[in-house]
């Protein structure tokens, strides 16, 4: 049986619209509306919403059974809807572990180090990071190189839900092409309206359209097509160009692109209906104590509950009263079942209990790493899919340091290191740095040391250090050559 990639998919279905009369354009459109509400969507902007605490407990019904045995609305008791976000906790702590620190890159060219060091500056750490809670939320997170109004390489960052790709290959490393949709408030006459906007990114350029009624119309206003990049020669003429490769790096969670989401979603109801409805049961009277009734003298339990609320007395005939009954909530039980929650959550989001038992006291490195292998475990498949990124980023940087003339670094092996924020017990890791002297090379001790921020400038203070250190023996050695030679000449003490 053969195999087809998405290229063979894509021309099929053209080729098969083609035949019926489908342009491309109609094909695109198709595939933006089969998208648009897609499963894989959905779980996407159901862990971008979940992040912000826009979670399904704020949507919950109070609900009885009713006199025909079905479940009913009511409105007329405690509906409290309490999120307790631990799945935004999950993505910070993740995304903080992995991208918290500025990375490290080793490479034996210092020159090229120099430039990229300009490009990954302050505010590409935090593009970095919005990055990866792109990929955490969506499964996959765009990042879109391109030049600003001043001609400099800038990048922008795309969430999952608004970007539809078109691989090459079936294991989603070469795209084709790719399709962003994105709502843009715009002004219709006196009326703002919301207008879904598409822009495809293809290997002839970018192209702009408006989605409307599942059909692609030319986006007038902001031009319907445009190159990536353009370059003023000497003479000032000005040349439009593209990118060999598609202008959007993915930044992946893992291989199948999941979103966190769909590990903790479940327990992440849980932990908001628990609470909730222990909040419900605290306020409902008639949860904690049932009223039995001896020959009321009222026409309904309705009126029987506004009379008490309203003038805290009920009338009753004869021998008639009111009897109750306690039922207690025992709160160690929604406790227990809370802290269950919990721990499932951060065991199958693969994150760490900061308040974990482990950490009391002074814990030892062993304890410190054994709380932090579920992490370890997947930040180690997120440094993989990151590092496979910035080979292609590294692609447009190289190919934008040739354009302007700072060199050619295309064949330039460099290493990217994700510094990650790990707890330790800087102690027990100052006395191993001191026990590696002469073992390990300074550079490896400095790397290893919990106080350096900057190996290559700490390793040059050491070296000023030495060297001034060198200078200072010298001189106190000539001045005692010196005076052991003044006293020969002398004939010895005086």
């Amino acid at each position: 049986m053969p195999i087809y990639t998405e290229t063979d998919r894509i021309n099929r279905l053209i080729l098969q619209g083609g035949r019926t009369g489908m342009t491309e354009l109609q094909f695109f459109a198709a595939e933006i509306k089969e998208w648009k509400d897609s499963p894989r969507r959905k779980d996407q902007l159901t862990g971008d919403l979940y992040y912000v605490g826009k979670h399904d407990i704020l949507h919950r019904q109070r609900t009885i059974i009713g006199a025909d045995g079905k479940l009913q609305v009511v409105h007329n008791l405690p509906n409290n809807r309490i999120v307790n976000n631990q799945y935004a906790l999950m993505v910070d702590q993740k995304t903080n572990y992995l991208v918290g620190k500025p990375f490290t890159m080793n490479c034996e060219n210092k020159t090229y180090v120099d430039l990229l060091s300009k490009v990954f500056n302050r505010r590409f750490q935090r593009l970095l990071k919005y990055v990866c809670e792109d990929s955490l939320n969506g499964g996959i997170g765009w990042l879109y190189p391109y030049y600003d109004d001043k001609g400099r390489l800038a990048f922008k960052h795309y969430p999952a839900y608004d970007i539809l790709p078109f691989w090459k290959d079936d294991d989603h490393t070469i795209l084709d092409c790719a399709i962003r949709l994105y709502p843009q408030e715009v002004w219709n006459g006196y009326q703002k309206e919301i207008v879904e906007k598409v822009e495809i990114f293809k290997s002839d350029g970018l192209w702009r359209y408006i989605y409307q009624n599942d059909m692609l119309t030319p986006d007038v206003d902001a031009g319907e097509h445009e190159n990536y990049f353009a370059v003023v020669d000497g003479e000032g003429s000005v040349e439009e160009y593209n990118w060999t490769e598609i202008p959007l790096i993915p930044f992946k969670y893992n291989k199948q692109e999941l979103p966190l989401i769909n590990r903790v979603k479940t327990l992440q109801d849980g932990i908001n209906t628990m609470l909730s409805d222990f909040e419900n049961n605290m306020q409902e009277d008639a949860r904690n104590t049932i009223l039995i009734l001896k020959n009321y003298d009222g026409q309904d339990l309705g009126e029987f509950r506004r009379n008490l609320s309203t003038f805290g007395a009920v009338k009753v005939r004869d021998d008639g009263g009111v009897e109750t009954l306690q039922v207690e909530i025992n709160a160690e039980n929604y406790k227990s079942v809370l802290d269950l929650l919990k721990k499932s959550l951060i065991e199958n989001a693969r994150g760490y209990d900061a308040k974990d038992d482990r950490l009391s006291g002074n814990p030892n490195q062993m304890n410190i790493q054994s709380m932090y292998s579920d992490i370890d475990l997947d930040a180690n498949g997120m440094e993989t899919e990151f590092q496979a990124a910035f080979e292609q980023l590294l692609w447009f940087i190289n190919q934008d340091f040739s354009n302007r003339g700072l060199g050619d670094f295309e064949n330039e092996e460099i290493q990217i290191i994700f510094d990650r924020d790990i707890l330790i017990n800087e102690s027990e890791a100052i006395e191993n740095c001191s026990k590696s002297v002469g073992i390990l090379s300074d550079e490896t001790i400095v790397e290893q040391h919990p106080w350096t921020k900057d190996v290559e400038m700490e390793l040059a203070r050491l070296k000023k250090e030495k060297e001034e250190a060198m200078e200072q023996a010298q001189e106190y050695s000539g001045a005692f050559r010196t005076g052991t030679n003044q006293n020969k000449e002398t004939g010895g003490d005086e």
